[in-house]
């Protein structure tokens, strides 16, 4: 499978998974289209990496750009030897200025 083919399968099969946890309106952007990955959840940036050379600081400035616009801005990355019945492995990384924001919406830590 090639890297486009790849890329493009990861990011389908993390549509349908949200798809599959509720998030109804989760869709891939077509593949030429710039910004997000996975579109129809508002307030999310997906960005979806499936190759071997991933750089994360590339990735969290890439989505740092985009938030002003689209809101918290996750990476999802599928590893290598990871496929779809291992999804549920699949990283997710956000930043952590990001991930305290979200620990204490979600009730940790002191206010």
């Amino acid at each position: 499978m090639s890297r486009r083919e790849r890329g493009r399968e990861s990011e389908k099969l993390v549509a349908q998974y949200l798809v599959h946890h509720g998030f109804d309106t989760a869709h891939v952007t077509s593949s030429s289209a710039a910004g997000p990955d996975i579109l129809g959840i508002e307030g999310l940036d997906i960005e979806i990496k499936a190759r071997k050379n991933f750089d994360p600081a590339l990735a969290m400035a890439q989505l740092r750009r985009r938030s002003r616009e689209s809101g918290l801005g996750v990476a999802i990355l599928r590893l290598n030897g990871q496929g779809e019945k291992s999804i549920d492995d699949w990283v997710g990384v956000i930043r952590l200025a990001d991930l305290v924001y979200l620990l204490k919406a979600s009730g940790y830590g002191r206010r």
